[in-house]
C-alpha cells in the first residue's frame, strides 16, 4: 500500500524542490499541448488542406494518449506494472527523452515538407507525454500528506493551464512572426521553435535526473492481471475522466462557433478567439483557487485572502494578454465571485467540490441552452472556471488506495482522455441534426455523470481512504 512505500523515505524529508521540479513539467506539456492549435491553421494551408485532413493534428496527437496507455496496461496486464519496477524517476525520464524526440522530428518534417513527418513527429510527441502524465500525476499525489494530494494537483494543473494560456500568444509569435520568411508561410517556420522544445524538455531532464527524488517503489515488482479494477473508485472514475475530457474539450471546439450565432452574440472569429482565452483562462483561475481551498493546513481565514488575492492577480494578468478593455470581460468577475463560493461550500472536500462544480456547470449548460445574447455567452464561457479542479479531483480520487495499483491505474485513467477525441465528435454529429445551441446538451449528460461520481466518493470514503475532511 501506499503507506508502506512511503516508509522507504524519510519522513523529514523536504518536498519542495520535486515539486517545483515536477510542475515545470506540467507547464511545458501545457504550452506545447495548446501550440497543436497554432500549427493547425499553419499545416492546412501550408499544405492546402481540408478541415478534415487538419484535425489529423488532434488525431495523431490525443490518439497517441490512446495507444500508449493502452501498450502499458497491456504490458501491466501480463508482466507487471513498468513503473512499479522501473521507479516514478525512471519512467518521467523515459517520457522526457520520448517527448524531446517528438520535438526533434519537427526538424527533418520541416526540411522535407511531409505533412506525414509531422504527424508522426506529433504521435510521438504524445507517447512521451503519455508516460509524463502516468508518472507525473500520482507522483504529485504521492509527494506529501495524501490528505493534500488534491490540493498539490490542482497547483501543478494550475501550472499547466498557465502553459495553455500564453503558449497561443508565444506560440503564434515564433511561428508566424519571429521565424517566418517575411510573413510568407514556410514549414522552416515550425524547425527551430521545436528544437528548443525540445532542448528544453532534455535540460528538465538532466535536473531531474541530478535532484534527489523521493522513491515510491513497492518491494514487489510483480503485479499481474486486472488488480486496479478491483478497486471501484477507479472503476468509475475512468468514465468520469472521460466525460470531463470531453465536454471540456467539446465546449472549447465549439464556442467561437457559438458566440457567432445571431441570436447569441454574432460575433466574428477574430474577435471569439479572445473570448475563448476567458474560457481556458477561467480554469487557471480556478486551479490556483482549488491548490488553497484543497490545502488541508490553511486556516479558514487564510484560505479567503489569499483565493480572493489570486483571483484579482490572475484576472489582470487575463486581461493583459487578451485582447479586450475592461468593460467587455467585467461581467467575468460575477461569476468567478460565483466560483469563489461554489469552493466554500465544497467545504474543503475534494468529492464534494467535485460534485458541487459539476452540477454548477450543468446549470450554467441549461442557461446557456435555453438563454439568448450575453447570458448564453457568459455562461458557456464561466463553464471554464468549474471545470478547474474536475481533472486533479477525479484523478486523486480515482487512485486513492490503490498502492501497488496506482500506475496501472493511472495508465487506464490517462487512456480515457480519449473522450476529448469521440465526444465533440458525438456532440457535432448532433449540432448537425438539431443545432448547434441545443447541442450542448450532450455535456449536460457528462456533467451529471460526474456530479454523480463525486457523491459516490462522497458517500463511500472507505473506497478513499478518507480523502474528504468534513
Amino acid at each position: 500500500m501506499i503507506d508502506n512505500e512511503k516508509k522507504q523515505i524519510e519522513v523529514t524529508e523536504d518536498y519542495t524542490i520535486p515539486f517545483i521540479t515536477l510542475t515545470s513539467l506540467f507547464f511545458m506539456w501545457g504550452f506545447i499541448t495548446c501550440m497543436n492549435d497554432i500549427l493547425i491553421p499553419h499545416l492546412k494551408e501550408l499544405f492546402s488542406l481540408n478541415y478534415l485532413e487538419s484535425m489529423l493534428v488532434q488525431f495523431c496527437f490525443f490518439g497517441a494518449y490512446f495507444i500508449g496507455s493502452l501498450i502499458y496496461f497491456i504490458t501491466s496486464y501480463y508482466k507487471g506494472d513498468p513503473i512499479n519496477k522501473i521507479g516514478y524517476k525512471n519512467g518521467m525520464l523515459l517520457g522526457l527523452i520520448i517527448s524531446a524526440l517528438g520535438c526533434f522530428l519537427f526538424y527533418p518534417a520541416a526540411v522535407y515538407s511531409v505533412y506525414g513527418l509531422f504527424l508522426s513527429a506529433l504521435f510521438i510527441l504524445g507517447l512521451g507525454f503519455t508516460l509524463l502524465q502516468i508518472t507525473s500525476n500520482p507522483y504529485v499525489s504521492l509527494l506529501g500528506s495524501e490528505k493534500g494530494a488534491s490540493s498539490r494537483l490542482n497547483l501543478s494543473q494550475a501550472f499547466n493551464s498557465l502553459g495553455t494560456t500564453i503558449a497561443p500568444i508565444i506560440g503564434g509569435f515564433l511561428i508566424f512572426e519571429f521565424f517566418s520568411d517575411n510573413g510568407i508561410l514556410s514549414p522552416e517556420a515550425t524547425k527551430t521553435p521545436y528544437a528548443i522544445f525540445a532542448i528544453i524538455f532534455l535540460f528538465v531532464g538532466l535536473i531531474i535526473y541530478k535532484i534527489k527524488l523521493p522513491t515510491f517503489k513497492s518491494e514487489e515488482t510483480e503485479y499481474r492481471g486486472l488488480g486496479a479494477l478491483k478497486f471501484p473508485q477507479l472503476k468509475l472514475g475512468i468514465l468520469a475522466i472521460f466525460v470531463y475530457v470531453g465536454a471540456e474539450v467539446a465546449i472549447g471546439s465549439f464556442m467561437i462557433n457559438f458566440l457567432a450565432q445571431e441570436n447569441i452574440m454574432n460575433i466574428p472569429e477574430s474577435i471569439g478567439k479572445n473570448y475563448l482565452a476567458l474560457y481556458w483562462g477561467g480554469a487557471m483561475i480556478g486551479r490556483f483557487l482549488g491548490s488553497v481551498s484543497l490545502h488541508p493546513k490553511f486556516s479558514f481565514a487564510k484560505k479567503i485572502l489569499l483565493m480572493i488575492g489570486i483571483a484579482v492577480f490572475i484576472f489582470l494578468l487575463i486581461l493583459s494578454i487578451v485582447d479586450l478593455s475592461f468593460a467587455q470581460i467585467s461581467t467575468f468577475i460575477i461569476f468567478i465571485i460565483l466560483n469563489l463560493i461554489a469552493f466554500f461550500i465544497g467545504k474543503s472536500a475534494p468529492a464534494r467540490t467535485l460534485s458541487v462544480f459539476a452540477l454548477a456547470n450543468v446549470m450554467l449548460l441549461l442557461c446557456a441552452i435555453f438563454t439568448d445574447g450575453s447570458i448564453a455567452m457568459w455562461a458557456l464561457l464561466s463553464i471554464g472556471l468549474f471545470n478547474s479542479i474536475m481533472w486533479s479531483n477525479i484523478f486523486t480520487l480515482s487512485i486513492t488506495g490503490l498502492g501497488r495499483y496506482t500506475s496501472q491505474g493511472s495508465s487506464l485513467l490517462i487512456m480515457a482522455i480519449l473522450g476529448g477525441a469521440l465526444i465533440p465528435l458525438l456532440q457535432g454529429a448532433t449540432a448537425d441534426t438539431i443545432g448547434i445551441q441545443h447541442s450542448f446538451f450532450i455535456p449536460v449528460i457528462c456533467y451529471s455523470y460526474i456530479v454523480f461520481y463525486g457523491f459516490f466518493c462522497l458517500k463511500n470514503k472507505r473506497f478513499t481512504l478518507n480523502t474528504d475532511q468534513g
